[in-house]
């Protein structure tokens, strides 16, 4: 009987310290890190590997993933800069830096980036226009990549990027975009005939017969003689210039002097000097 209580004993302590061992020995797989809390209390992180903990005082708090993840955001109802509505959906990716912060900073730790991601494709997207949204997908990724990180920081996460994956116009404005596509398309097309067309005619048009004579005929022709140049070829005669030649004396102009002097003011002829005249029988 007192041997069957030693057993007894015995068994519970065996089980005991096999149940210590399980409870303050934890292992970690890789790519995961362990909060420990004592006493409800946060006090480390145990990395990768075989980890010792104090059994039934300590114990594992928030079991992160510290892998890169991947964030699905939902179809967004986005209106642009320029009135026009679209549908835009994007996916996100994620990696927790800092395990604490991330398991004590915030709650649910994927639906605060999901929603912070979604607010921020309507504020950056709605400040562009339609064009610029289908046409600039690379800014917009930089912008939300940038605002949504800074936004994510104090968290202890890290978003690495943010992608957007479809933009959706309303079908209206593609076929909108589509006749306008299809109006460019022909009116080069067009251009594009007319200038063939153009320059079929000048390759196929007859040339007038010229007069000029060819190199070979050049080569082969010689040097006409002086009686047989044309009267064309000759200098034309220079005119001689004129020996003389008679100018007409300039008028005589007489001026009235306007001023009252005894010099400018005419004189009578002498009696002596003037022609008298006989009278007559």
């Amino acid at each position: 009987m007192p041997l069957a209580g030693l057993d007894i004993v015995v068994i519970a302590f065996v089980v005991l310290v096999i149940l210590v061992l399980f409870a303050g020995i934890k292992t970690v797989p890789q790519g995961y890190r362990y909060t420990v809390e004592r006493f409800g209390r946060y006090t480390r992180t145990l990395e990768p590997g075989l980890n010792i903990i104090i059994p039934f005082i300590d114990k594992i708090g928030a079991r992160m993933n510290v892998m890169e993840q991947v964030l699905d955001v939902p179809t967004q109802e986005v209106i642009t800069h320029d009135n026009a509505s679209c549908a835009a959906d994007a996916v996100a990716f994620y990696q927790v830096l800092n395990a604490a912060e991330a398991a004590y900073q915030v709650s649910d730790l994927q639906s605060a980036i999901l929603n912070l991601t979604m607010t921020n494709i309507r504020s950056v997207m709605g400040s562009m226009d339609l064009d610029e949204l289908l046409s600039n997908r690379e800014i917009i990724n930089d912008k939300l990549l940038h605002v949504v990180d800074e936004a994510v920081g104090p968290w202890g996460i890290k978003v690495t990027r943010v992608e957007i994956k479809d933009i959706q116009p309303p079908k209206d404005l593609v076929d909108a975009m589509a006749r306008q596509m299809k109006a460019e398309r022909e009116k080069r097309a067009q251009v594009l005939e007319a200038e063939g067309s153009r320059n079929a005619c000048r390759s196929c048009a007859p040339r007038a017969p010229s007069n000029r004579p060819s190199c070979r005929q050049k080569a082969s022709a010689k040097p006409p003689s002086a009686m047989q140049k044309p009267a064309s070829v000759w200098p034309k005669p220079k005119p001689r210039p004129q020996k003389w030649s008679r100018k007409p004396s300039p008028p005589v102009t007489f001026r009235r002097s306007t001023t009252s002097s005894p010099r400018n003011t005419p004189k009578p002829w002498p009696r002596s000097a003037r022609r008298r005249i006989p009278r007559s029988c």
